[in-house]
């Protein structure tokens, strides 16, 4: 995989490239010291990889990521040296796109074997979904069918990655106060910045939102975000925790893993929603929830940033609907109960407005 480092401090440069030529089949292709010249040379060379950097002259990770994302897409992972002081810069670079954020490993990395390690993991499951979009074909998904109950209660299940934190407060911010349904969010995001994200999307929603804790219960007016790298997952009928199984799957927290356990245990009515990202986690789930009877909804094309997962649970067939993300909360509200009407045509007005 060839993976390019943009970072103005020489000294993490050489981390990052000994970190990279330390993994058999990696290749540094080309550094950049900023945001702009990093445009300029991915406009010339777009690597599988990039490594960006938060915090530079002439032109920050945010908006470098923001510029290659609509010009010359390719996965970005954010490495940054401070983690508490640059949490928000990290969710505005996530929802521009980057794929995933990390600390900056130390040149001495036996000090903080973490970082090194967590970088590692990160760009292995990059150069895992790269070598998927090279050769993803479709396949027959073997599907678990199951009659819904009558119970009233309603759930709706988001999955997102690239491009996610925007696209979900665009979704949120657009679902009122007296919303009858639950929430439950699986974002690929490391764990250390999930509550900075689920706290900035708080601010964006009426609802309230935070990190999912062990044991928690859907609830309505809530909207529950996955928090740890370990999977969340349906424990029982009613209650949601976290499982390390499965342990090979380098989506972390796996999509597909929590969509097909709301299959298994969830006895109400589902909504599954797939937003922008890149790979194809969360297809395979979305397929088994639309197979089991659930209302299922894809991103479309052209309001993705990275059009990777919804596209590929298009071509599986997982979807009923394909929609433009503003128009997503309207079309789940009015596939609710008939409370709903007057929120969805205010809802109505303001897209025609």
């Amino acid at each position: 995989m060839r993976v390019a480092i943009v970072n103005d401090m020489l000294l993490a440069v050489e981390t990052l490239r000994r970190v990279i030529l330390g993994v058999p089949g990696h290749t540094v292709a080309w550094i950049a010291s900023d945001g702009a010249e990093a445009l300029t040379k991915c406009a010339q060379d777009t690597p599988d990889l990039i490594l960006m950097d938060l915090i530079m002259p002439f032109m920050d990770g945010v908006e470098a990521t923001r510029r290659i994302m609509a010009r010359n897409p390719c996965a970005i992972i954010i490495v940054t040296a401070t983690v508490e002081g640059n949490s928000a810069k990290v969710v505005e670079a996530l929802g521009a796109g980057a794929l995933d954020a990390v600390q900056t490993p130390t040149l001495a990395a036996s000090a903080y074997p973490e970082h090194t390690n967590s970088l590692k993991i990160k760009m292995e499951a990059v150069a895992r979904l790269v070598s998927e979009n090279d050769k993803y074909k479709r396949t027959s998904e073997a599907t678990l069918n199951r009659g819904r109950s009558s119970q009233k209660d309603h759930l709706v299940v988001i999955g997102a990655s690239a491009g996610g934190p925007s696209a979900l407060a665009t979704v949120l911010r657009s679902l009122p106060r007296d919303f009858p349904a639950a929430v439950i969010v699986v974002q690929h995001i490391d764990e250390q910045f999930a509550p900075s994200m689920a706290s900035w999307l708080d601010e964006q929603s009426e609802l309230t939102v935070r990190i999912a804790r062990e044991r928690d219960k859907p609830e309505v007016g809530t909207v529950l975000v996955a928090g740890t790298n370990d999977h969340l997952v349906f424990l029982d009928w009613h209650a949601i925790g976290y499982t390390d199984d499965p342990r090979d799957s380098y989506y972390r927290p796996s999509i597909d893993v929590f969509f097909e356990s709301v299959v298994t245990y969830w006895k109400g009515d589902v909504i599954g929603i797939l937003l922008t990202g890149m790979g194809r986690d969360g297809a395979k789930g979305l397929k088994t929830l639309r197979d089991s009877g659930a209302l299922t909804i894809a991103q479309d094309a052209e309001s993705c940033v990275v059009y990777g997962m919804p596209k590929a649970a298009a071509e599986l067939g997982a979807a009923v609907e394909i929609l433009p993300i503003e128009a997503i909360a309207l079309h789940v509200m009015k596939s609710l109960k008939p409370e709903n009407q007057r929120n969805c045509v205010l809802l109505d007005q303001d897209l025609a407005g």
